[in-house]
C-alpha cells in the first residue's frame, strides 16, 4: 500500500485502540473467573443488546486491585463494545453508489464473458476445420457406397505414387476428396501396385470401390491414353509415353516431319486431336501419330472445313481453346478475333505471346513483359494476323467455334475472375480498361490464384 493510503486512515481508530490496550489487565495479575457465570451471548450484537438492556454483563471481580491493574469491567465492557459497534457497524453506503457498483461488476462480467466468446470464434474461424479433421466431425470426405453413376476415365501415368492417384481419381469425379484415396491406403496399410493406363471408373465411388476397379484387370484399356484439349505436340506425345508402351524418343522423332501425314505445316501443332486413344498392341510411334492426325482430318471433315482452311481454322480454334475459360464464351472469342482481324487490329492475345516465348505453362494468366515485347512469328502483340502455327491441339467446340463466331461488336475480352471463369466482353477501350481494373481488383484480393 501506498503512502497516501496509510496516511488517509480514519483517524478515529487510534482512540478507540488506545483506550482498549490501555484497558487490559496485566498479565501477571490473575482475575478470578465467576463460579457459576451466566451463558455469554452468542454474536457480538448479541452482547450489545444484551448489555443494553441489562440482561447479561460480566460478574465484577471482589479481588482487590493490584497496582496498575485494569480499571473495573464496567469500563472495559463499554470500550469494547465501542470498538465491537464501529467495526461491525461500517458507515451506510449510499444507493445511489451501491447501483453502481452493481452496474460496474455486471459490464466487467459481460466484458469477461465478451472477451472469452470473441477468443472462441476467433479460434473456430481459424482452427475450426483443422479441429473438425482431427475430431472426426463434418461431412464425411468419402462418397457413400450406392452412389456410384455414370462414367470416368482415369489415366495412371508410370511411377505414379499412391498420392497422384488419389489426385487423378479426385479430378476424374471419382471420388469424393483429393485425399480420401490415399489416405485410406495409409491408414489400412495397403500396398498395391499402380500399373500405367487408363481405367474406365464411376462417378462417385467410395475409395475402397475405386481401389478395388484398379486392380480389375476388366478396367484397364489396353496401351490406351486420354489427351485433353489445349495441350501442345510437346505435351501431348510425354502425356502418351506415360501410359503407352513407346519410348518418348520415338514419339519426338515421329513428329517432326509433317509430310509424313499429309499435312502441310511448318509443324503438327493443332494436329493431335485431344480425345481418348487406345492403340493396338505393339503399336508403333508413327502409328500413334498417325492415329491422332486422322482424327483431327475427321473432326474437320465433320465441320465441313475445305483443305484450304484447315491450317487456318486449326490456328483460329487453338487460340480460343487456350483463351476461353468457359465453352459458352468460346464463339464470342471466336468473334473479338474476326472483329480484330476484320478492322486490320493486332490480336494481342496473351496465349499466343507465351507460346512463342516458351512460357505457355508457367502457371500465370499474365504475360510477362519479356513476352509480350519479344518479336517471335507467335506473338501476336508484335506481329499483325494469325501466329504462324496453331499454339495448341484445339477440340471439336472450338473448331465449331472458330467456323461459327458469336454475332457482337466486341474488340475486348478479359477474364475477371479465374477461379469461376466470369469473362467481360467490351466493344470501346474504356469498357475493356474497366474490366481489367475489375480483374486487377479479384486478383489483389486473390493473391494466390494464378494472376
Amino acid at each position: 500500500m501506498s503512502d497516501r493510503s496509510e496516511s488517509a486512515a480514519t483517524p478515529e481508530h487510534e482512540p478507540a485502540l488506545h483506550d482498549l490496550f490501555g484497558a487490559l489487565p496485566d498479565p501477571q495479575v490473575q482475575t478470578p473467573a465467576p463460579a457459576d457465570p451466566p451463558a455469554a451471548p452468542g454474536s457480538r450484537r448479541a452482547a450489545r443488546e444484551a448489555a443494553s438492556t441489562g440482561a447479561w454483563a460480566p460478574e465484577r471481580s471482589e479481588a482487590p486491585a493490584a497496582p496498575n491493574a485494569a480499571p473495573e469491567h464496567h469500563e472495559t465492557h463499554a470500550t469494547l463494545e465501542a470498538l465491537f459497534r464501529h467495526e461491525a457497524e461500517p458507515p451506510a453506503v449510499p444507493k445511489h453508489k451501491r447501483r453502481r457498483g452493481c452496474l460496474v461488476a455486471l459490464i466487467i462480467v459481460f466484458v469477461l464473458v465478451g472477451g472469452a466468446a470473441a477468443g472462441g470464434l476467433w479460434v473456430w474461424n481459424t482452427y475450426g476445420a483443422k479441429i473438425s479433421e482431427t475430431m472426426g466431425w463434418g461431412p464425411s470426405k468419402d462418397y457413400e457406397a450406392g452412389q456410384a453413376t455414370g462414367n470416368a476415365l482415369v489415366t495412371i501415368n508410370k511411377g505414379d505414387s499412391g498420392q497422384q492417384v488419389s489426385e487423378a481419381l479426385y479430378k476424374a469425379g471419382v471420388t469424393k476428396t483429393s485425399d480420401v484415396f490415399y489416405t485410406m491406403l495409409v491408414k489400412d496399410d495397403v500396398a498395391n501396385t499402380f500399373y500405367p493406363g487408363v481405367y474406365k471408373l464411376q462417378l462417385k465411388m467410395t475409395a475402397a470401390a475405386a481401389l478395388k476397379a484398379l486392380n480389375d484387370p476388366q478396367n484397364k484399356m489396353q496401351n490406351s491414353a486420354v489427351i485433353p484439349e489445349g495441350y501442345t505436340v510437346a505435351e501431348t506425345i510425354e502425356r502418351i509415353s506415360k501410359s503407352v508402351d513407346v519410348p518418348l524418343a520415338d514419339l519426338q522423332a515421329a513428329v517432326q516431319t509433317p509430310a509424313d501425314y499429309g499435312v502441310n505445316a511448318p509443324s503438327l501443332e493443332g494436329w493431335l486431336f485431344p480425345a481418348l486413344y487406345e492403340f493396338a498392341p505393339g503399336a508403333t510411334a508413327k502409328d500413334v501419330v498417325s492415329t491422332m492426325v486422322k482424327r483431327t482430318r475427321d473432326s474437320l471433315a465433320a465441320a465441313s472445313i475445305p483443305s484450304a482452311d484447315e491450317q487456318r481454322v486449326l490456328t483460329i480454334a487453338s487460340i480460343i481453346q487456350r483463351e476461353a475459360r468457359a465453352e459458352a464464351d468460346f464463339y464470342k472469342v471466336s468473334r473479338v478475333i474476326q472483329n480484330r482481324l476484320d478492322q486490320g487490329m493486332k490480336l494481342q492475345m496473351d496465349s499466343t505471346a507465351q507460346y512463342g516465348y516458351g512460357e505457355l505453362h508457367s502457371g500465370s494468366a499474365s504475360t510477362s513483359d519479356a513476352a509480350q515485347n519479344d518479336d517471335n512469328p507467335w506473338n501476336t502483340y508484335v506481329i499483325d494476323g494469325l501466329p504462324k502455327t496453331p499454339i495448341a491441339n484445339p477440340g471439336d467446340k472450338a473448331i465449331d467455334a472458330a467456323m461459327h463466331p458469336a454475332d457482337g461488336p466486341w474488340l475486348y475480352f478479359v477474364t475477371v475472375n479465374l477461379d469461376t471463369g466470369e469473362t467481360v466482353f467490351s466493344t470501346t477501350y474504356a469498357e475493356h480498361e474497366a474490366a481489367v481494373k475489375q480483374w486487377q481488383d479479384w486478383c489483389k484480393a486473390n493473391p494466390d490464384s494464378g494472376c
